[in-house]
């Protein structure tokens, strides 16, 4: 799932000051737009198999509702954009980033030859993130059986109205996240009723603030289209024994010879908080980059501020002795999604106004 696909103003101008509802997401139950996100629905009696011909991960083996995350790559196994797909008995729903819609549906239809396979925008659709410990249960409480829905499924369900709800139960490290998908009135419907239930509105810094904790790369940031699968170590998105893909052939060498030389990874950052893109140096040859931060923030807890980064390392100087500098600090390897920081920490609950420009609080 793509979390957060904008950066935000805070984010751009470096404050990061701690957006609005981060400490529900992690300790009770709060909700947040999705407009980040958009849909394509897949038909056709060939879908499946031209779809598994298309992406890393495998679509045939996906039973009804069940969902998989998956890279599409280009001949030269670089990745061209992210998505997760559901499979439906008439269709298959793949959602990726709203941005990168247009891009891959162009990429996609280049790939329908002979295929009986139609493409179409899923537009009339509005989201809902409902995240946090309590989120199951609070879904429940409104109507949407939430704790009945598997991990990486989706169901539909009526509303009191008359109108379908579709409910997804998305892939989570922290927290429980759930999507809510309706048209515009019916998430107005379910916001306000989730509000009375206690759910907190949370910012878009405080989701992409989770996504930080959780340590989960977000296409168009951390994912560039230079990047091989492998090295953004996630290995949910590959399926080793599908058979023939896009690309299929470079991600099978980097497999049967062992690995790729850089990896995804977190980091604590100690000194002044990088711009994203800074370079990662070994203390002992500080003119050799031998890295990238690709995401940064400052994220303050009860305890005190952290600073964190995502970014690219290369793996002998992930386990080296060495200490890791960039321009203006320090950056310390930490295994991510930082759990310990959500069991022991109680995160502050809220920000003086103003302090998040360009946030809705």
């Amino acid at each position: 799932m793509s979390n957060s696909p904008h950066s935000t103003a805070s984010e751009q101008d470096g404050t990061n000051a701690p957006g609005p509802g981060l400490s529900a997401l992690l300790t009770k139950t709060a909700i947040a737009p999705l407009p980040g996100l958009a849909w394509l629905r897949i038909t056709g009696e060939d879908r499946v198999r031209w779809l598994n011909g298309m992406v890393t991960n495998s679509i045939q083996a996906l039973t009804n509702s069940q969902g998989c995350y998956s890279f599409l790559l280009n001949a030269q196994g670089r990745i061209q954009g992210d998505a997760t797909t559901f499979a439906l008995p008439d269709s298959l729903l793949l959602q990726t980033s709203r941005e990168r819609l247009p891009a891959l549906t162009t990429l996609l239809d280049r790939f329908i030859i002979m295929d009986d396979v139609q493409l179409r925008e899923w537009p009339e659709q509005t989201g809902l993130l409902v995240a946090g410990p309590r989120a199951a249960t609070m879904l429940d409480t409104v109507g949407l059986p939430a704790s009945s829905v598997e991990a990486m499924h989706l169901v539909e369900a009526l509303w009191p109205t008359g109108e379908t709800i579709t409910l997804l139960h998305a892939h989570s490290l922290l927290v429980p996240r759930f999507e809510l998908w309706a048209s515009s009135g019916a998430i107005a419907d379910l916001s306000v009723k989730l509000h009375a239930a206690g759910a907190i509105a949370a910012s878009a810094s405080a989701v992409e603030h989770l996504r930080l904790l959780e340590g989960t790369p977000l296409y168009g940031v951390d994912i560039r289209d230079r990047e091989l699968p492998q090295e953004t170590a996630q290995n949910r998105a590959l399926h080793f024994t599908k058979g023939c893909y896009l690309g299929q052939e470079i991600v099978e060498r980097i497999r049967s010879r062992g690995n790729v030389h850089r990896t995804f990874a977190g980091f604590t950052l100690a000194g002044e908080l990088p711009a994203p893109g800074a370079l990662l140096s070994d203390s002992q040859a500080p003119e050799k980059a031998i890295g990238e931060l690709t995401s940064v923030a400052r994220i303050d807890l009860a305890s005190g501020p952290i600073q964190l980064g995502l970014g690219y390392i290369r793996r002998e100087a992930l386990h080296g002795s060495a200490a890791l500098t960039y321009p203006g600090g320090t950056a310390s390897p930490v295994t991510l999604p930082l759990e310990s920081v959500v069991r022991y920490s109680s995160l502050i609950p809220s920000i003086t106004p103003g302090t998040v420009r360009g946030e809705d609080s």
